[in-house]
């Protein structure tokens, strides 16, 4: 008897809601990392992308615990001399809500190759609104 390996072609990929309004943002990331991956799925094998599609909406409204809010910064640096950039969360809610969710889910993911792939499965929108209302006809609604 041989053992059959999934191909990426193989697996029919779901869609799952998140809204992230009063949820914590680690424990969703977590959670949204686990499905991007395809760890729930009985044919889950590290190396290949068989993970589903994610969509989070009001990004803008999820919670954090502690003075994280005021405390908590993302670096980001151009590539030149004196480039490095610093935004605490509070400014990052105020401009780029979408990108508070996207930096924790990309902390929880493997540092590979396959990680800008999975990330790509992954669409967030800071309010309740999202162009892919066709896709959760039948598909599952998380949160």
């Amino acid at each position: 008897m041989q053992t059959l390996s999934p191909s990426s072609g193989q697996t029919t990929r779901t869609w799952y809601f998140f809204d992230a309004r009063d949820q914590i943002l680690g424990r969703l990331a977590v959670q949204i990392a686990s499905i991007l991956m395809g760890k729930h799925k009985t044919s889950f094998v590290r190396h290949l992308d068989i993970g589903d599609h994610i969509v989070v909406v009001n990004a803008g409204l999820v919670k954090v615990s502690g003075r994280k809010e005021q405390q908590k910064i993302y670096h980001r640096h151009s590539g030149y001399p004196g480039g490095m950039k610093i935004t605490s969360l509070k400014i990052l809610r105020q401009t780029h809500p979408e990108r508070i969710i996207i930096h924790a889910v990309s902390g929880m993911l493997p540092d590979n190759k396959l990680k800008a792939r999975l990330l790509k499965h992954l669409h967030v929108y800071p309010g309740p609104d999202h162009p892919y209302q066709s896709q959760f006809k039948n598909s599952e609604i998380k949160n």
